[in-house]
This record gives structure tokens, sequence and C-alpha cells, in this order.
């Protein structure tokens, strides 16, 4: 027997008695059940050891096995002892029996935490996060420890690196921010990112050099299903059983394309994250229509967390589609936008926060927005030399719907004390939970007062 896998940590025995995981009830129920028994036994225990007395000749045995020679108080600890061990050892076995197949799927994982994602996560709050790149992937990692009704709306619009390359020659929307969400919502994260995120070597002039694993896997999924993108990233969600659901923003491939405030237009998402002052973006083919799984999401969402990613080439080509814009703004869902903790050499140079939400607003119209959740730590680490800077607190925007309603600001220390540049998950996390909590039970109490 493998000793180390018998111990019990305390974490693990807190875990089992959650609110929520529906296992305290049925203990106190078997309980009840084993202390009847019991007391039966020990009320006929009573009675033979009254009526009988096997200390006479002959009944050596007797009298060895009903442990007459020790006081009573000896007798009961003795008999409760071993009780108490084949009880749990018992418990312990038929549980690991009965759970057996749950386990061979869930890879190493205690069958505490199973049941746990299982249960006590799936009653978490209906959570729709839209955007791409690393800001993205970066929330899912700790919003899933929080709720497992996520849904990731990714950007489809990169035009560079292997996503490129199988879009022009496949004709499929860009895979690259799918695989990395799907990889961050993972249940086995370190293992499934590490396969996903392999990218074979070479400069790209071999077949397969510069493709990474996930990239050809979608792709290939996406193929199987007919050409049908959204059915292929459907599947693919399943296969490797993620936390939740990564969808594309919109089953077609798309281009992004920015005109600067000097009047030049630039083309393809690698390109317009190079370049500075940019007035405005768009997508073509114009009104292309959204995904299917991802409008539903919405629809049925309890927040809907816009960000964190690129600006202008993560979060705005999932809000330009016009069905997924509409739907987000008849949401009654709580509606956060977060901003990124640094300026992006590029496309953001400069920008402080009031300049990112008047931006989204000069794209996507006023009022829609409920909160802003920006960041309030300025001295953590900042790593190399890269141009970048923390975003500036200057509140509110200067917007041009001077009677539309300002958001609400939120501010926390969201920030990675190791990196300046990046979100801290489980902190970034804890946060927009705090809000949607905050803000969910607001409506509610606006609500009963309306109809009372």
């Amino acid at each position: 027997m493998n000793l180390p896998r018998m111990r019990v940590s305390g974490s693990v025995v807190r875990r089992w008695l959650e609110p929520g995981i529906g296992l305290k009830r049925w203990l106190l129920v078997v309980f009840a059940g084993e202390l009847l028994l019991a007391l039966a036994g020990a009320l006929a225990l009573r009675q033979v050891y009254r009526d009988y007395d096997f200390s006479g000749p002959g009944q050596g045995l007797l009298y060895l096995l009903t442990l007459q020679f020790l006081p009573y108080w000896i007798r009961g600890l003795l008999v409760a002892a071993a009780g108490a061990g084949l009880f749990l050892y018992g418990s312990w076995r038929a549980v690991r029996v009965l759970m057996g197949p749950f386990l061979s799927t869930e890879g190493d994982q205690p069958l505490v935490e199973v049941i746990y994602q299982k249960r006590f996560l799936s009653r978490g709050p209906k959570v729709v996060v839209i955007g791409g790149g690393t800001g993205l992937s970066m929330l899912l990692r700790g919003i899933k420890e929080h709720t497992s009704n996520i849904t990731a709306v990714v950007t489809v619009a990169d035009d560079g690196g292997s996503s490129g390359r199988l879009r022009e020659e496949l004709g499929i929307p860009a895979v690259g921010d799918i695989r990395n969400c799907i990889a961050a919502l993972a249940d086995s994260e370190s293992l499934m990112a590490e396969l996903l995120q392999y990218r074979f070597p070479g400069d790209g002039e071999a077949s397969l050099g510069g493709h990474t694993v996930g990239n050809l896997l979608l792709a290939a999924m996406a193929s199987v299903q007919g050409d049908d993108f959204e059915e292929g990233v459907r599947q693919m969600n399943r296969v490797l059983a993620v936390r939740g659901q990564v969808v594309p923003a919109t089953g077609t491939a798309v281009t992004l394309h920015a005109r600067l405030l000097d009047g030049v237009e630039v083309t393809g998402q690698s390109e317009i994250a190079k370049s500075t002052r940019i007035d405005r973006v768009w997508l073509t083919p114009e009104n292309v229509a959204a995904g299917d799984d991802a409008r539903r999401a919405v629809e049925e969402a309890d927040l809907i967390v816009i960000g964190p990613g690129s600006l202008y080439t993560s979060i705005m080509p999932s809000l330009l589609l016009p069905e997924l814009l509409a739907a987000i703004r008849n949401s009654s869902a709580v509606k956060l936008y977060v901003c990124n903790v640094a300026t992006q050499r590029g496309e953001t140079q400069g920008y402080d926060l009031a300049d990112h939400v008047a931006a989204l607003e000069r794209h996507t119209g006023p009022g829609w927005i409920d909160v802003v959740l920006a960041n309030n730590r300025f001295d953590a680490k900042r790593p190399g030399s890269y141009a970048a800077e923390p975003v500036k607190l200057r509140w509110p925007p200067v917007t041009i719907f001077p009677d539309s309603p300002t958001p609400r600001l939120v501010l926390e220390d969201v920030v990675d004390p190791e990196n300046a540049h990046h979100h801290e998950s489980a902190r970034l996390a804890t946060a927009v939970i705090r809000v949607y909590e905050r803000e969910s039970f607001g409506r509610h109490r606006s609500r009963v007062s309306r109809t009372a």
C-alpha cells in the first residue's frame, strides 16, 4: 500500500466539510444509524453480562473473548476503538470503489477535489469573459476556482504566427487565443498547457515547423466536424474536459483594420498592435454573425467581464460584432470592464484609465458598462526594459457622450507583485467575484423595493 497517499491533510478534511458539497447531512444520518445499532448491541451485551458468567470451568475461551477479566470502562474503550477503525477503513474503501470510474478520468486529483468541482463550483454564478491574449487566460485560471459556469468568448482576429499560417492555409478563424484559454481552464492545467503550447521546432518552412500542438488539434477537429469551426471548438472542450467552455466570438474568419489619428489605415491585428495614436478600428467582412454559443452564453450570464487584454486587438474585435454587442447591452447581467495594469507599447502607449474607457465608449456607445475595475498598486517589479508603464488612474473619462452615466470605479490590488505588466490571477478573480456579489446584491434589493 502506498502510505503517502493514505495521509489526509487538514485542507482536504476542511474541503470535505465545505458548504454545498452535500456530504455532512448524510454523514449525520449514517452516524445516527450507527449510533442506534451500537446502542442495540450495547443493550444486548449488557443483558448477556448480567445473565451469564463465563469464568467457570471449561469456559476459558468465552471468558477471554468477552473480556470479563478487564474493568467495564476498558472493555468499552477497546470495543469503541475497534469499531471506529473498522467503520472508517470500510467507509474509505467503499467510497474508493464507488468513485473509481470518476477518479480514473480525473487523473491524480483527490476525491474531495472531484466532488468539490462537480457540486460546489457548479452552483457558482454564470460568468462570461470576453477578450483574448494572455490577459484573458490569466483571469480564467483564477475564476475557475470560484465557479465552473464559465464561458470564455475569444477573439478570432489574430493573423500572426501559427494561427495566421493556419488561417491562410485552411481558411479557418484564428485559434491561438482559443488554445490558450482551453489550456487555462483544463483541470490538469500544467500538463495540458505543456502539451497544447508545445511548438514544433523550425522556422515555419517545414510542414510543422512553428506550429503548436493545440493549434493543429483545433484545426483538425474543425475539419473532422465538416469544416464547422464552432462545432470543432465545442468538441475540443468536451475532449479536453475543460472547466466551463471556450467559444469563438464568431465562426467566420475576420480581419481587423485601424485608422490612425493622422489618417493612415493599417490592416491586420499584428500590425495594429505595433501602431500608436489609433483613432478607430473595424472588422471585415462587415456585420459578421456572432457565434451561437457566445450569444447564448451572454443572454444567460449573471456577470459579463470585458478584459483584461489588449484594448484594440484582443477586446475590440469581439465587441465590434453587432449581434454580440447587442446581446451584451440587452443583458441584465452585471457588466464589468477590467482595465489592464500597464500600457502596451504601440496601441495603448501613453493611455491612462480614462483613455481606455473612452475608447470603449467611442466604439460601442455609452451607458452599458456598470463597473470599471482598475489596479491601485504601483510598486510591483518591472521586468526587463519593456517600454510600458502602470495605467494612471485619471477618472472620470472625457466622453463624447456627456449625458451618459459614468461607470462606478472600483480600485483593487490586482497586479502580480513580481511583474508589473500582468495581473495576478487569484487576486484578480477574487476582486471580480467581490464586485459581482456587491453589484448583484444591490440589484436584488432594488428589484425587491420596486415590487413592494
